[in-house]
């Protein structure tokens, strides 16, 4: 029962302080003891309001993307920064040449969360937009072929499936242990031919 209690005062502590960070962090009154006082109580009734709507569960506040997700959003922004710089080179280049593609990447994180987590990564990123999360497939629009990079966006999913729980951290593990084993076999083949 402690445990229970404990689970789910740890997920009141992490919606708080989530929403007052960002309420600090949009706001930008740092100084105002008034208007930290009033945003310290709006942090309060909506994270009292949402245990009264039952929204304090696994899915509501799910506490097991945290940490990982932090390194996640950060290699995002950058990832983000790089695409910008290669659509506006496009962009102004003027020989435009654009070829829009259809592609399916594969989304292999354990919940929901991760899979949309995933799915908009992708959209964040200038140049690409998911059209279609089915089962196991994000369908991505991307405005050139070359845009349509999907090693990159496997390799944007396996950070997803990182911090997505234990399934997801058993998978990145099996898929780098087979990239391992078809580097060996390329690599044994080359040596055998030679």
């Amino acid at each position: 029962m402690l445990r229970f209690l404990t689970k789910i005062a740890g997920r009141h502590v992490v919606l708080a302080l989530s929403m007052f960070g960002l309420w600090l962090l949009l706001s930008g009154y740092f100084t105002y003891p008034s208007l930290l006082t009033f945003g310290i109580i709006s942090v309060l009734l909506t994270t009292w309001l949402a245990q009264r709507a039952g929204m304090l569960d696994r899915e509501g506040v799910p506490t097991r993307v945290f940490p990982g997700i932090f390194a996640y959003m950060l290699w995002l922004t950058v990832e983000i920064g790089k695409s910008n710089l290669i659509v506006t080179m496009h962009a102004l280049s003027p020989k435009l040449k654009l070829s829009p593609t259809m592609v399916t990447v594969p989304a292999y994180q354990a919940s929901d969360l991760g899979k949309v987590i995933f799915a908009n990564s992708i959209t964040l990123t200038p140049s690409t937009v998911s059209v279609d999360l089915h089962e196991n497939n994000i369908l991505i629009h991307a405005l050139t072929a070359e845009m349509a990079d999907v090693a990159g966006m496997i390799a944007m999913g396996e950070r997803v499936c990182a911090f997505d729980g234990p399934e997801g951290r058993d998978w990145v593990r099996q898929r780098k242990a087979e990239r391992r084993a078809e580097a060996d076999r390329a690599a044994a083949e080359r040596q055998a031919g030679l």
